[in-house]
């Protein structure tokens, strides 16, 4: 399958919370290659950047190209300190999304996605992409809005069955409301959430709205079929991620079983059968472990149109994981001393997730035991039916507030907050009373063969290194 910008032969990974920030995504784009925006918690990224003081007025930049220049200004307002936060001042808190739509936290939603994504294409006429988790679905419709007014490329949606993404993004690209089926826990029967986009800009904005090519990720090749064999789920394109890539992971089919150091053991029915998958006729893209020139190669030979890396971009000098956590892990890998373990228990959505054992981080149990549950950003929540409405619940809240709301006790066990750890992770972890820091929580694929050619002896590199090693005719 010959490169396009619909079909480029590289796509990096939409990682973590802005991890895949818009300088990453910025570097990678180019001919051939897409540059990916994590679209997670935007909406706090955002409102944590204005309150640090906006280094180099980038977000206020992208703010004044917003296209109500009034929402722009009352997001400004609220948020933005010219000389930032004091140093041991708490980061004010954001409004949450709930499955009943509406409110500051939509505005700021679509607000965070619009700018990242607009930064993200400053300067050049490269493709660029936005990865959301299906699991956020009260954030879906705002978060493509926001990264749709921007021109965004591509939405890549994982972690769920992203089959409203289609439409969604056909409704949205004419400025039509639309409905998002939310998931409510321990009932057949969703929650409608509605999202007009001309009601929360007050007005169409003159000119069309150009839909983005959808990217449905997957683990294996029969969720994509089920999604292709009717028109209003059927992606665009798919990316197959395999249980080596960072974050979560799909659990193995069947019952779940655990080896002797507690992680899941997958089998011969969790390798994606790529000859079906060629079979569908939608192009597609491998994930996890495919950082090499040989295996850039094999992938395309297989039929696949790339591959998708993430790893070997969130270790390079351009992204948004923290600087003393990227050259740690670069000197761990490289001194033989760095384990990622796939933890089945530290996500709130019970999906495997990986953890990378650093010194200091939630990855240590007397960290995680130390660290008071809180759960005061909430996009991993899920709502609950309840008497007076929806409810809400993470299993990495209090225990008690967990068990109140109907959860079981054993489900909270080994939980970890990720939205605070991942925050905490590119340096814009909350800060709680008597100076305590949120600790990060790093997580990263299990594959780092790629430092060995790219950071032997824990250098830093670019991701101008890794597109070049990669590149075809490198092998």
């Amino acid at each position: 399958m010959p490169e396009t910008a619909e079909h480029p032969w590289l796509i990096q990974g939409g990682m973590g919370v802005a991890v895949s920030g818009w300088r990453l995504a910025r570097a990678v784009s180019g001919p051939g290659r897409l540059g990916v925006v994590s679209g997670t918690a935007l909406d706090v990224v955002l409102a944590r950047v204005l309150q640090l003081g906006d280094p180099g007025g980038h977000a206020r930049r992208a703010l004044a190209a917003f296209p109500a220049p009034g929402l722009a200004r009352t997001a400004l307002d609220r948020w933005y300190r010219p000389d930032g936060l004091p140093d041991d001042a708490p980061m004010r808190s954001t409004p949450k999304l709930r499955a009943t739509g509406g409110g500051p936290a939509e505005l700021l939603t679509v607000l965070g996605n619009f700018v990242e994504v607009w930064l993200a294409k400053e300067g050049h006429d490269g493709p660029v992409g936005v990865n959301y988790l299906e699991k956020i679905q009260p954030a879906t419709a705002p978060a493509m809005f926001g990264a749709m007014l921007a021109g965004v490329d591509h939405v890549l949606v994982g972690a769920g069955v992203p089959g409203q993404i289609p439409a969604i993004a056909t409704a949205l690209s004419r400025y039509e409301p639309c409905v998002t089926r939310i998931t409510v826990e321990g009932d057949d029967e969703p929650l409608e959430q509605r999202f007009d986009p001309v009601a929360l800009l007050g007005g169409r904005p003159a000119g069309p709205l150009r839909r983005p090519r959808v990217l449905a990720i997957v683990s294996l090749p029969v969720l994509a079929a089920y999604l292709a064999r009717d028109p209003a789920t059927r992606p665009d394109g798919v990316v197959i991620e395999t249980s080596r890539a960072g974050g979560h992971s799909a659990p193995p089919r069947g019952p779940l079983r655990l080896d002797a150091a507690g992680e899941p053991v997958y089998g011969p029915r969790d390798h994606p059968d790529l000859a079906r998958m060629a079979g569908l006729g939608l192009p597609f893209w491998l994930a996890g472990g495919q950082a090499g020139p040989e295996a850039v190669a094999a992938a395309r030979a297989a039929g696949a149109a790339g591959v998708q890396i993430g790893s070997a971009f969130a270790l390079c000098e351009e992204s948004g994981l923290a600087e003393p956590l990227r050259r740690e892990l670069r000197e761990r890998a490289a001194a033989g001393t760095l384990r990622v373990r796939n933890d089945p228990d530290a996500s709130p959505t019970a999906f495997p997730f990986k953890v990378a054992e650093l010194p200091g981080t939630l990855s240590e149990p007397s960290v995680a035991g130390a660290r008071r549950r809180v759960c005061d950003l909430g996009f991993l929540r899920t709502p609950v039916r309840g008497a007076r409405g929806p409810a809400y619940r993470c299993a990495a809240e209090a225990e008690a507030a967990y068990v109140r709301k109907g959860g079981a006790l054993a489900d909270t066990r080994g939980r970890l907050c990720l939205c605070n750890g991942l925050l905490a992770t590119v340096g814009l972890g909350q800060r709680r009373p008597s100076g305590r820091l949120e600790p990060p929580l790093v997580t990263i694929g299990q594959d780092l063969s790629f430092l060995a050619h790219l950071s032997p002896a824990g250098a830093p590199y670019t991701a101008a290194d890794v597109i070049s090693w990669l590149s075809p005719g490198a092998a």
